[in-house]
């Protein structure tokens, strides 16, 4: 043991401390980590003497938009009010200019320049246009390239030191600019020359960019897109921005109202405007909004159709009208109902129904094929079906008595018994034969619009008239001159949905006011889509309605099947959509900006929600009228 102990001290004598780690180690191992220090102190004296190193071609630097592309929405929101909220205050560059001149339409450019050669150039030629920004890409410190768009047109913009405006330096130009900035340009029209490209793009060469209007939120990633079909609702401004598709929706829209439009005024038709708000929801079978009118303390109906009041245009001499408008009905919302909506209606003295559907081929045949240049569409359904609509007239033609009659193997009463009690309790047993459901109230009405739905309009994928409806089912349409119980009344169905009602209108006092009571008895046995007596329109009645045919089309199903879109939520600029319940801050609290009262105006009590939101203080009121 003692011979151990003596070895062991022996080693311990040998070993050299490493002051740098604490630890004994051997000579060689403490000579080889002094040398290796030595030469580490060499290499930093080296590096700390030599000058800073410059930038190479093949060092890739990270531009700012490439970094902020990392931060989620609220980061990127919150730092650009930062930044914007302090061009607000220095005015360099000023973020929101009252007026930029602009002097050339994109679209109107495309075409004059369209013919320009690979490297052609105008630089005596000034172009002065307003564009949002897609996508900004830079090459080097000197050269930046955007992609903008207007009027639905997407242009290059090139834009290079040498060719800037010498009052505003190249890099303050461009600096503060990112993806969603609205810029005016100031340039001159070329084509690119690229070196690895055989045909150069058409751009506007930039001599100088102005930030117009600022984006503060990050726009959805060119890749992925704005897709979610709920947002895209919710928030159609940002859908119009980042999706061609729905602009070019709503310009066939515009473009099909303005065909109907000149339709109607090049025959002497008048466009007239009629009340949105009624004492009495008449007009149509639908089940009313209800509003209130302080002054006069009454509850008053939004309407749910304005044939009445034109009408009663007609009787007093207007003898051609017509509206485009807004209806309201406190009905479901789905694929082809929203609870305001577009119609078009029209009357037209000395005419019937007969006139009128001869009209609606007409006009109808004649906007698809102005529209889409032919008179075959294709829609597609939720589901993936795919129907080819044919619109050229003639348009097929069903009577729905003897169609029902085929489908459910029943014989029907006659017309002038389909209101009794007998009827009543044959449809409810033809109902339970064919298998059936219809909601309550099991009214003749209901049921037999039910079984229409269920066995005749699931035929109508071409435009198609249903005609000969019972009386009871048309409190406004003049009884059939052939069939007693019937009435002069079609609907046009075009892929199973409905797009048009129209009748020879009943202008006989007397039975109009029978017609009413019986809507009245059916409200009384819970339909609350029956319509009320409407006193002043009888009144009007009683002066003389000239025979006179009516009609009424809704505008956005007829938009829905020319653009190949389900779901009449992609037809309406503003859906309505539930409440999603969240809230989010605005850029005026990120950066602490609090609103101030102006002088001389008094407050307004209604805006405290938003006091209460921002702060203490109160909002700025604004003076109506």
């Amino acid at each position: 043991m003692a011979d151990e102990m003596a070895a062991s001290a022996d080693q311990l004598q040998n070993l050299h401390l490493d002051e740098a780690t604490g630890e004994r180690v051997s000579k060689s191992e403490w000579k080889k980590r002094q040398k290796q220090r030595v030469q580490e102190e060499k290499k930093r004296e080296k590096a700390a003497a030599a000058p800073p190193k410059t930038k190479t071609a093949t060092t890739k630097t990270v531009s700012a938009e490439e970094e902020e592309s990392n931060l989620t929405p609220n980061q990127y929101f919150e730092i650009r009010s930062r930044q914007i909220n302090k061009f607000r205050q220095t005015k360099q560059p000023n973020p929101y200019p009252h007026k930029f001149q602009v002097t050339t339409d994109l679209r109107d450019f495309v075409k004059e320049y369209e013919h320009l050669k690979t490297g052609e150039q105008l630089k005596d030629v000034e172009v002065r246009l307003g564009g949002r920004i897609y996508t900004k890409r830079t090459s080097g410190a000197k050269l930046v390239f955007y992609d903008i768009r207007a009027r639905g047109v997407k242009m290059q913009v090139m834009c290079q030191a040498q060719e800037t405006a010498e009052d505003v330096p190249f890099e303050a130009q461009h600096e503060h600019l990112r993806r969603g900035d609205i810029i005016g340009i100031v340039g001159y029209p070329g084509r690119t020359n690229p070196t690895r490209r055989d045909h150069g793009e058409l751009s506007i060469f930039a001599r100088q960019i102005i930030l117009l209007t600022p984006c503060l939120h990050q726009l959805p990633g060119e890749y992925y897109g704005f897709k979610d079909q709920e947002q895209r609702y919710r928030q159609r401004y940002l859908d119009l921005i980042m999706n061609d598709s729905t602009r070019n929706v709503f310009v066939t829209r515009s473009k099909m109202i303005s065909y109907i439009r000149n339709y109607f005024d090049s025959r002497d038709f008048i466009e007239v405007e009629t009340p949105m708000m009624n004492a009495i929801a008449g007009g149509a079978t639908a089940k009313p909004f209800v509003t209130h009118h302080n002054e006069l303390n009454m509850d008053l109906f939004m309407r749910v159709a304005p044939e009445l009041y034109l009408k009663m245009l007609v009787v007093g001499g207007l003898e051609r009208v017509y509206e485009l408008g807004r209806q309201f009905r406190n009905e479901g919302i789905d694929l082809t109902h929203n609870p305001e909506f577009t119609t078009c209606e029209f009357y037209m003295a000395f005419a019937d129904v007969y006139d009128v559907m001869e009209i609606t081929e007409e006009l109808v045949s004649g906007l698809v094929h102005e529209m889409t240049g032919g008179h075959e569409t294709v829609f597609h359904t939720q589901t993936g079906e795919e129907y080819h609509v044919n619109w050229q007239r003639p348009w097929r033609r069903i009577e729905m008595i003897p169609a029902l009659e085929a489908a459910v193997g029943e014989q029907f009463p006659p017309g002038d018994e389909l209101h009794t009690e007998a009827t009543n309790a044959f449809l409810r047993r033809v109902l339970q034969k064919v298998k059936v459901e219809c909601t309550p109230p099991l009214t003749n009405a209901r049921m037999l619009d039910k079984l229409v739905g269920e066995f005749i309009e699931e035929t109508c994928i071409d435009p198609t008239f249903i005609t000969g409806h019972p009386q009871m089912m048309s409190p406004l349409a003049k009884y059939h001159r052939q069939h007693a119980g019937l009435c002069e009344r079609f609907e046009a169905f075009v892929c199973k949905k409905e797009i048009v009602n129209a009748y020879t209108e009943l202008n006989d006092p007397f039975d109009q006011r029978l017609r009413f009571e019986e809507q009245a008895r059916q409200k009384d046995q819970g339909d609350d889509e029956a319509q009320l007596v409407d006193e002043n329109f009888c009144t009007s009645l009683e002066y003389g309605l000239p025979p006179t045919g009516g009609w009424g089309m809704g505008i956005d199903r007829l938009v829905m099947f020319l653009t190949d879109r389900y779901s009449i939520k992609e037809v309406l600029a503003f859906p309505f959509m539930k409440d999603d319940g969240r809230e989010k801050k605005t850029a005026a609290e990120i950066v602490g900006i609090t609103p101030v009262p102006e002088e001389g105006i008094g407050q307004c009590s209604l805006l405290g929600l938003c006091s209460a939101r921002l702060g203490s203080a109160p909002l700025r009121s604004f003076r109506v009228g």
